[in-house]
C-alpha cells in the first residue's frame, strides 16, 4: 500500500508541475482568456481524451450480447481510419480558417449562408449533449467503485448534475484556471494509464482467467451481424467533436510559437517545414489535433484487446468496462486498491471536466450567433476573465433538463451525441474542396480536391451511419430534432429579432464581445452576409404567397448593407485598415420602403 501511495503522490506532483499557469501580465499581451499550447491541449482535448472511459464500452455493448466481440477489431479499424482522415482535414483547414469559427466560417466563405445557419444550430445541440454525456459518464464511473452501476437512475442523474455544476463553476472562473486544473488531471490520467497497462499485461502473462459469461449470447443472422458491426463502429466514434471544437475555438489561442517550435527552429533548422506547419496559433491547434490522429484508434484497440481477453464489459460485476479492467490491472500492483480508487475518481473528474470543451465552444459559437441575428443580443456578456457567462449558464441549464429527461442514463443520451458533428465535418470537406479549386492549379488542384471530396463523402457516410446504427435506440429522433432546429433557426432569423443593422453588429462584436482584429472582421462580414440571406428569404416568402393572391409589401424591411467580397472585408492587402462597418456608424439607420417583390421596374 505504501508503494501505491508513494507512486500516486509522485504522479500527481509531476502532473501539477507540468500544468500551465496564466500570469496576470499575459492578459495585457494576449487578452483576457487567451491560452497557450498546454492549456489548449487540456481544454480542447479533454473531451476527446476522456472518450477512453465510455466509447469502447458503448462499442462493445453493441457486440458482446450477441457473442460478436471477436469482430470488434473491424470496428476499431473503421474508427482509426476516420480519425486519421478527419484529423488531416482539420489540420489543413487551420491554415485557411485560422481565426476561428470552424465549418461555420468555412461554409459562409465558400458555400452558402444557409449551411452556416444549419451548422450553428447543429453544433449548439452537440455541445449541450457533450455536457450531458460527459457528466453522466462520470457518474457511471463513480458508481462503478461501489458496484452500483445501473442500479438507480436517481443516483446517476444527481451525481451527473453535480459534476456538470462543478465544471460550470470552473468555466465561469476563467480559462487560465480551468486549464491548470484539467491539464493536471490529464497528466495523472496518462501516467496512471501506463501503470494500468503494465498491470494488465502482467495479468495476461500470469494467465489470469477470463470472467465467466453471465448469460448465453443471442442468436443473430448475417444481416444482423453486419448491422451490429455498423452500430459498434458508430458508437465508438463519438468524440470527434474535438476536431471542430479546436477549429472553432482557435480564436482563444495565443498567436505565438509553442516552446517546442522555438526550440526546433534553433536546434533543427533543417526541419523548417515542420516548424512552419506548427507555428503560431494555427500550429498550436494543429498540435492538439495531431493527437487526435492516432489516439482514438490506439486507445480503442488497447481496451478492446483486454475486454475480449478477460471477457468484461459495461455492466459486468456492476462496473463499467474500464472499471473492470482497472480492477484487474491495478490488482497486480502492490497496494493496487488505492490506485483503483484513484483511477475511478480521476475518471469521474475528467469526464466532468470534458464538459469544459463544450462550455468553451458554446461561448465561441453563441456570440457569433447573436451577431448574425440567430440569438437575442442579451446573451452576449463577457466578464473580465474573458468568459461569455450567459451562454455558459444557458448551456448548463439545458443540459440539466436533458439529464432529467433521459433519467440519468448515459446509454439513452449517446445515440444523440456525436451525430451532429459529422454534418459540420462534411461541410468543412466541401469548403476545403472549393478552396483548393479556387487556389491551386495542376496536380495539386486535382489531388487536393480529390482528398477533400473523399473526406466529405466519408463524413457524410458516417453521418448517415450514425443515424442508421443508432436507429433502434432513438437515432430516428435525430432527424426530427435536426429538422425542428433548422426550421426554428430560420424562423428566428426572418423575425424582427433577427434584424441586424451595421451599428448593432459593430456594438455586439467590438464592444460587448470585445473581439478585435481579423476575427472581428470575419464575424462582421458573416453578419452582413446573413442579413443578405435573411432579406432574400423574406423576398422569396413574399413571392411564394403572391402565387396565392396574398400580397405583403416589404415596406418595413430595410435594404441590407452589401457584405462585399471576403478578402476585401479581411483587408488581405491592408490588415491595418479599419472595420468594414466604420463607414456606416455615423449614418442614421435607413429604412427606405422597398418595392413589392413582383413590381415591374420602369
Amino acid at each position: 500500500m505504501l508503494f501505491s501511495i508513494a507512486l500516486l503522490i509522485v504522479i500527481v506532483y509531476l502532473a501539477y508541475r507540468a500544468a500551465p499557469r496564466e500570469k496576470e501580465e499575459h492578459a495585457h499581451v494576449h487578452g483576457a482568456g487567451q491560452i497557450g499550447l498546454l492549456a489548449a491541449v487540456a481544454l480542447f482535448g479533454v473531451d476527446y481524451f476522456t472518450s477512453f472511459f465510455y466509447a469502447t464500452g458503448e462499442m462493445m455493448h453493441a457486440l458482446h450480447p450477441y457473442g460478436l466481440q471477436k469482430y470488434a477489431y473491424i470496428a476499431v479499424g473503421v474508427i482509426a481510419l476516420a480519425n486519421i482522415v478527419f484529423g488531416f482535414l482539420y489540420m489543413y483547414s487551420l491554415g485557411i480558417f485560422n481565426e476561428g469559427g470552424g465549418s461555420y466560417t468555412a461554409s459562409m466563405r465558400y458555400l452558402w449562408p444557409s449551411l452556416s445557419l444549419i451548422v450553428a444550430v447543429v453544433l449548439i445541440q452537440d455541445y449541450v449533449l457533450t455536457i450531458v454525456v460527459s457528466a453522466l459518464s462520470g457518474s457511471d464511473q463513480l458508481l462503478s467503485i461501489l458496484n452500483l452501476y445501473g442500479q438507480n437512475w436517481l443516483y446517476h442523474f444527481g451525481i451527473g448534475l453535480i459534476l456538470a455544476a462543478i465544471t460550470y463553476y470552473l468555466t465561469i472562473r476563467g480559462r487560465g484556471e480551468s486549464a491548470q486544473v484539467v491539464f493536471t488531471l490529464l497528466g495523472v490520467f496518462v501516467m496512471l494509464t501506463v501503470v494500468l497497462a503494465v498491470g494488465l499485461f502482467i495479468a495476461h502473462f500470469k494467465g489470469v482467467p477470463a470472467f465467466p459469461m453471465e448469460e448465453a449470447p443471442k442468436a443473430v443472422s448475417i444481416g444482423q451481424v453486419l448491422y451490429h458491426l455498423l452500430t459498434a463502429s458508430m458508437k465508438g466514434m463519438v468524440a470527434l467533436t474535438g476536431l471542430e471544437a479546436m477549429s472553432n475555438g482557435i480564436q482563444f489561442v495565443k498567436d505565438v510559437d509553442a516552446g517546442f517550435v522555438v526550440w526546433g527552429r534553433k536546434r533543427l533548422p533543417r526541419l523548417r517545414k515542420i516548424w512552419d506547419f506548427y507555428s503560431g496559433k494555427s500550429g498550436i491547434g494543429r498540435f492538439v489535433q495531431t493527437s487526435f490522429l492516432f489516439y482514438g484508434g490506439i486507445g480503442t484497440l488497447f481496451l478492446t484487446f483486454f475486454a475480449i481477453r478477460f471477457d468484461v464489459f459495461d455492466g459486468t460485476l456492476g462496473r463499467t468496462l474500464v472499471g473492470n479492467l482497472a480492477a484487474i490491472g491495478f490488482e497486480q500492483i502492490p497496494g493496487g486498491t488505492i490506485l483503483f480508487w484513484a483511477y475511478q475518481i480521476l475518471a469521474v473528474l475528467l469526464l466532468a471536466a470534458a464538459s469544459m470543451t463544450a462550455f468553451q465552444d458554446l461561448q465561441a459559437t453563441a456570440w457569433r450567433d447573436v451577431a448574425i441575428g440567430e440569438i437575442p443580443e442579451i446573451v452576449v456578456y463577457r466578464n473580465p476573465q474573458g468568459t461569455f457567462t450567459r451562454s455558459v449558464t444557458a448551456g448548463f441549464i439545458v443540459a440539466g433538463v436533458i439529464m432529467l429527461l433521459v433519467r440519468g442514463q448515459t446509454s439513452l443520451a449517446v445515440p444523440y451525441y456525436g451525430v451532429g458533428v459529422f454534418m459540420p465535418i462534411t461541410i468543412m470537406g466541401l469548403a476545403i474542396r472549393k478552396h483548393v479549386l479556387h487556389t491551386f492549379t495542376g496536380r495539386a488542384r486535382f489531388w487536393g480536391s480529390l482528398g477533400a471530396s473523399l473526406a466529405a463523402a466519408l463524413a457524410a457516410l458516417v453521418f448517415v451511419g450514425q443515424i442508421v446504427g443508432k436507429w433502434t435506440e432513438g437515432g430516428w429522433v435525430v432527424l426530427i430534432t435536426f429538422s425542428v432546429l433548422i426550421l426554428a433557426a430560420h424562423a428566428i432569423l426572418i423575425s424582427p429579432a433577427g434584424l441586424r443593422d451595421p451599428k448593432q453588429i459593430h456594438r455586439i462584436v467590438r464592444e460587448k464581445a470585445r473581439v478585435q482584429g481579423a476575427m472581428a472582421s470575419i464575424v462582421e462580414w458573416q453578419s452582413l452576409r446573413m442579413q443578405e440571406y435573411r432579406y432574400s428569404l423574406l423576398v422569396g416568402i413574399a413571392r411564394f404567397f403572391e402565387q396565392f393572391g396574398v400580397r405583403r409589401p416589404l415596406r418595413y424591411e430595410p435594404a441590407p448593407v452589401p457584405a462585399g467580397d471576403y478578402d476585401h472585408a479581411m483587408h488581405v492587402d491592408h490588415p491595418e485598415a479599419p472595420s468594414i462597418l466604420e463607414q456606416y456608424l455615423d449614418q442614421p439607420v435607413s429604412k427606405p420602403p422597398v418595392e413589392h417583390p413582383t413590381a415591374q421596374k420602369p
